[in-house]
């Protein structure tokens, strides 16, 4: 937990941390919009929407820093003039010296993400993601080094990036064994004499390492290893799913859809529209795949995850009629109620990191585009 003063650069480190910049898809725009990482910070809002009220709000709180789910700017400008909305939204934050950050499609896939947060204010169980991502790719690289030598090859592949598994760094595995060769002619060897056949007491050494690093980390053992052609090998590592991932799965007590529905009414934040329902509302469903945001580019793989009903927004209406027809049933939720269950997730998260050095504010208004729901009169 952070003692001292919190800076604008250490809620970025904890934030960019819990929800990695990189992980965000290609034509997203994340991470820290306007601000000065050097700026103390004791005031953090969270929104979904960086609109034009939301940013009055936090200016009103005295917010340092506002981060918003949503992008300001999705696309690439060349300037942001106060006569536009976008524009007119960042000065107002600039001037008063209200740092913006966002995080997207980063959150989405996350750990306490969004898609996280609202399985969990559904209820769901056994909680898993709809589409794993795939973990780093990994190698494990082998090499033998007299005794004398070891410690510090570990310390040199550590350098290089080799040995980090999780949240640890510098993990080795060593065995003791014999390494025999025999120097010939034109070899210039460290240990032995040319022509005559050498025993010499050696660690095998085994360490792991990112598959984007095997270049440097190869390169790091040549220059560093005393034998003048050491011994070494690479093996890729099979690719395995990673915690993180699009969308989520879980398991209710079983239910009616009707009676399901009525739960995601009441566990969603109220929004402007209605949680629409299509297929058999006395079929019993069991297990939920949902996804926060705009999420029919998923349907074949809720099908293949066995789900019985799938929950998420915007579904358009051809998609969703064919996804009827394949056997599927389908909540359709107000896009602003299904994200805005992350906010409380990351401000919770954000002050369990900093304690009462920071004070934080989940923003509630409602910044769904629909602002009115009228009923059927005939």
């Amino acid at each position: 937990m952070v003692t001292r003063g919190v800076t604008l650069g250490d809620v970025v480190g904890l934030l960019h941390g819990w929800y990695p910049p990189a992980t965000a898809e290609s034509w997203d725009a994340v991470g820290l919009v306007w601000g000065d990482l050097a700026r103390p910070v004791r005031k953090v809002m969270f929104a979904v929407d960086p609109v034009q009220p939301v940013v009055d709000d936090a200016v009103a709180w005295g917010a340092d820093l506002l981060v918003v789910h949503h992008p300001l700017f999705l696309r690439g400008v060349h300037g942001f003039s106060a006569e536009t909305p976008k524009g007119r939204a960042l000065t107002t934050l600039a001037n008063a010296g209200c740092a913006l950050l966002t995080a997207h499609t980063n959150a989405d896939v996350a750990v306490d993400g969004v898609s996280d947060a609202m399985a969990r204010a559904l209820g769901l169980t056994e909680i898993r993601p709809l589409v794993p991502a795939t973990a780093p790719a990994l190698d494990k690289l082998t090499t033998y080094v007299p005794l004398d030598h070891a410690d510090r090859l570990r310390e040199v592949l550590a350098e290089a990036g080799a040995g980090r598994i999780g949240d640890y760094d510098r993990a080795s595995f060593s065995t003791v064994g014999e390494g025999r060769f025999r120097p010939l002619d034109g070899a210039n060897p460290a240990i032995g004499t040319v022509g005559e056949l050498e025993v010499v007491p050696e660690i095998r050494i085994e360490v792991v390492l990112p598959r984007s690093r095997r270049s440097r980390v190869v390169s790091s053992l040549l220059a560093a290893h005393p034998y003048e052609e050491p011994a070494w090998d690479v093996v890729a590592l099979a690719d395995v799913p990673a915690p993180t991932g699009t969308g989520r799965v879980g398991r209710i007590e079983p239910v009616t859809l009707a009676a399901f529905a009525e739960t995601v009414a009441s566990a969603l934040p109220a929004a402007p529209g209605v949680v629409r329902v299509a297929g058999d509302v006395d079929a019993v469903v069991e297990t939920v795949a949902l996804c926060g945001g705009a999420g029919d580019a998923f349907l074949d793989d809720v099908l293949r995850a066995g789900a019985d009903v799938y929950v998420t927004s915007d579904l358009r209406h051809h998609v969703a009629s064919e996804f009827l027809d394949r056997g599927g049933r389908l909540v359709d939720v107000p896009h602003w109620s299904a994200e805005w269950t992350w906010l409380p997730v990351v401000a919770a998260k954000l002050r369990a990191a900093l304690g009462d050095t920071v004070e934080t504010h989940v923003n509630d208004r409602v910044t769904d585009p629909w602002t009115h729901a009228v009923a059927w009169r005939h």
